[in-house]
């Protein structure tokens, strides 16, 4: 099969030369490379889809431009505010998007698991999160500990103020209805989270530990060639990895 040429978005970041790095092991070409401010629409005409891991201002711009041009396009880029997303959505019309704030498989995975596993468990089994990450992140808890977060609300019906960001000082018993998030930072760590089930008498643990960057471009690259056939709309790893269509507990 041909080679999908492809531009990408953000290419001097981290991930951005991972993805650049990585594209021919996946069937992917690099056909143009680019920055945050730099001038997608002269490449569309060469490219056959359009990843971006760039700054959150660029996503909506790069979007209308891709719908012009009816280029897919990937987005892992995070923290839009609601005039951004809009504009995606817009997009999305036109094009397909495949629009999620973490490309690694296995934590897509753990996404679903948490879930399943929070609907199965009964409110006897309290949900807690730790995720852990290198010193340098700015935020916290990190966007996938959130995720995993909202994973166990959407099992349980529970609503956004049952999510209890760290804990301090007299704060009294636990509820039973509330999912605790926890964030350390230190080092090096790539990423890691946990999400702990703990019950009267047994604890369960499902966690992911990151090794190494590279885990995040490769699910990104992996799911260009079936993007690349969609439908317009706005799709997650979810649809990409068929979780959708497995049985719901």
């Amino acid at each position: 099969m041909a080679a999908i040429p492809t531009l990408i978005n953000g290419s001097r970041g981290r991930m951005g030369q991972a993805l650049i790095r990585l594209a021919p092991d996946h069937g992917i070409e690099v056909a143009a490379a680019i920055d945050a401010g730099e001038d997608a629409e002269p490449h569309l005409g060469r490219c056959a889809a359009i990843i971006d891991f760039s700054v959150a201002a660029a996503t909506a711009p790069l979007a209308t431009a891709a719908a012009r041009k009816k280029v897919p396009l990937l987005i892992g880029t995070t923290g839009h505010d609601a005039a951004q997303r809009a504009e995606i959505e817009a997009a999305a019309k036109y094009i397909p998007i495949l629009w999620s704030g973490n490309y690694s498989v296995g934590v897509n995975l753990l996404f679903w698991l948490t879930e399943q596993t929070a609907r199965i468990l009964g409110e006897d089994y309290q949900p807690e999160i730790l995720e852990l990450h290198h010193r340098h992140k700015q935020d916290a808890p990190s966007g996938t500990a959130e995720n995993l977060a909202e994973a166990v609300l959407r099992a349980r019906n529970w609503p956004a103020q049952s999510a209890r960001r760290e804990r301090s000082g007299q704060i009294g018993p636990r509820p039973s209805c509330e999912v605790g998030l926890q964030s350390i930072r230190g080092g090096e760590i790539i990423g890691e989270h946990t999400v702990y089930f703990i019950g009267p008498h047994d604890r369960i643990e499902l966690t992911h530990r990151a090794g190494e960057r590279s885990i995040f471009a490769a699910g990104a690259l992996r799911s260009i060639p079936w993007l690349v056939h969609q439908s317009p709309g706005i799709y997650s790893m979810r649809d990409f990895l068929g979780l959708q269509n497995l049985p719901s507990a």
